[in-house]
């Protein structure tokens, strides 16, 4: 499982001209089922999206589908971890 946090790197101006595209890269990624859950963070200075993909460079691939990246707007933070605990509690 894979933590991707955004950080804006341009005005909320900008970042506002390509929402509408992101949130379809968004969707086709839930379509997917490879995005879990994502949301805005708080103060609004990017956002934060939980993903299940089998390897790094495939969220490495997803990324470079979002406008955000696309136009420069954001910087990516990309985290792997293996949950342990929680209402989809694997063991290992």
């Amino acid at each position: 499982m894979f933590i991707i946090e955004l950080s804006y790197t341009a005005p909320l101006e900008k970042i506002n001209a390509y929402l509408e595209e992101h949130r379809r890269f968004l969707d086709h990624y839930y379509e997917k089922g490879q995005f879990i859950c994502s949301g805005r963070k708080e103060p609004r200075d990017g956002g934060i999206i939980l993903g299940q993909f089998s390897a790094r460079e495939e969220v490495e691939a997803a990324i470079q589908m979002d406008p955000f990246h696309r136009e420069g707007l954001a910087t990516y933070r990309i985290i792997e971890f293996l949950p342990t605990k929680g209402l989809f509690s694997s063991e290992s």
